[in-house]
């Protein structure tokens, strides 16, 4: 059983070499990137949420 466990250990940091890690700078745009279109599209929804509430209320 260690055995198996100390073979999956040394593979997996095999094929961690064979990653291309992204650099920094893709990493800092990329989440500047989901970090903007989470905030774009809970803005978009609390004010979807907003309109129905005050139209809910006219209704009621």
């Amino acid at each position: 059983m260690l055995d198996r466990v100390i073979n999956y250990l040394k593979l997996s940091r095999d094929e961690l070499k064979k990653v291309v890690w992204p650099s920094r700078q893709l990493t800092i745009q990329h989440t500047a990137m989901v970090v903007g279109i989470s905030l774009g599209m809970a803005a978009f929804l609390g004010a979807i949420d907003y309109a129905f509430t005050k139209l809910l209320e006219l209704v009621v």
